[in-house]
C-alpha cells in the first residue's frame, strides 16, 4: 500500500470538506502523482474543476478514470454533462450512450441524453431518451417537462397532452410552464391558477 496517496488523499477530503478547493485540487494532484492510476484521486480532481466550470481540465480526469476502468458508470455521466455544459452536445450523446450501455436503467443519463438530443434539435430522439428517464423516475416532474417539451416541438399535440395530465398529478408549477411553453391554453384546466 502506498501510504502517500493516501495521506495527500485524505488531506484532499479535509480541504474539499472545508471548502477550500485550491488546498483540495494540490493535495488530489499529489495524490495522483504517488500514484498515476489513483482513481478515486483523480475522480474527485474532476469534479472540483467541474464545479469550478474546468470542463477540459475535468474532462481530462474523468477520461484518465475511462481508461483505467472502462465500465464506470457513473464516470460516463459526469463526462456527458460537463460535455453537455460545455455546449458540446455530440460528444455529450456518446458519454450518455456509455453510460447507458453499461448501465440501461440509469436514469440520469437518459435525462442528459435527452437534454443533449434536445439541444441539438434532434427532438424525436429527445423524446424517446426522456421517455425512459421518465420511465424510470415518474415522479421526476423535470424529466417530464422535458419529455412534453420535446413532443411540442416533435408536433405531437396529443403525446404533450398525455404528459400533462401526467405532470399536473404532482408537480402543479412545471404543470403551468409546460401549458405556457408549449402555448396549450387548451390544457389551462390542468391548473388552477395559470393567469
Amino acid at each position: 500500500m502506498n501510504f502517500n496517496q493516501w495521506r495527500d488523499y485524505g488531506r484532499g477530503l479535509f480541504f474539499e470538506f472545508f471548502k477550500r478547493p485550491e488546498q483540495a485540487l494540490k493535495a488530489y494532484r499529489d495524490a495522483l502523482q504517488h500514484n498515476p492510476g489513483f482513481l478515486q484521486a483523480a475522480r474527485c480532481l474532476g469534479y472540483l474543476h467541474a464545479q469550478r466550470h474546468e470542463y477540459q481540465d475535468a474532462e481530462d480526469y474523468y477520461l484518465l478514470v475511462l481508461r483505467i476502468h472502462a465500465q464506470e458508470v457513473d464516470t460516463w455521466f459526469n463526462l456527458g454533462y460537463i460535455r453537455d455544459h460545455a455546449g458540446r452536445h455530440a460528444q455529450a450523446i456518446d458519454a450518455f450512450q456509455e453510460a447507458i450501455k453499461h448501465n440501461p436503467k440509469h436514469d440520469r443519463a437518459w435525462y442528459g441524453l435527452g437534454l443533449a438530443h434536445a439541444a441539438l434539435g434532434q427532438h424525436e430522439k429527445a423524446a424517446d431518451a426522456l421517455q425512459h428517464a421518465a420511465e424510470l423516475q415518474p415522479m421526476n416532474g423535470h424529466a417530464w417537462y422535458a419529455l412534453g417539451m420535446a413532443y411540442h416541438h416533435h408536433h405531437q399535440p396529443e403525446k404533450v397532452k398525455e404528459v400533462a395530465l401526467h405532470l399536473s398529478r404532482f408537480d402543479p408549477a412545471l404543470t403551468r410552464r409546460l401549458v405556457q411553453e408549449s402555448e396549450r391554453a387548451d390544457l389551462s384546466h390542468l391548473i388552477r391558477d395559470l393567469r
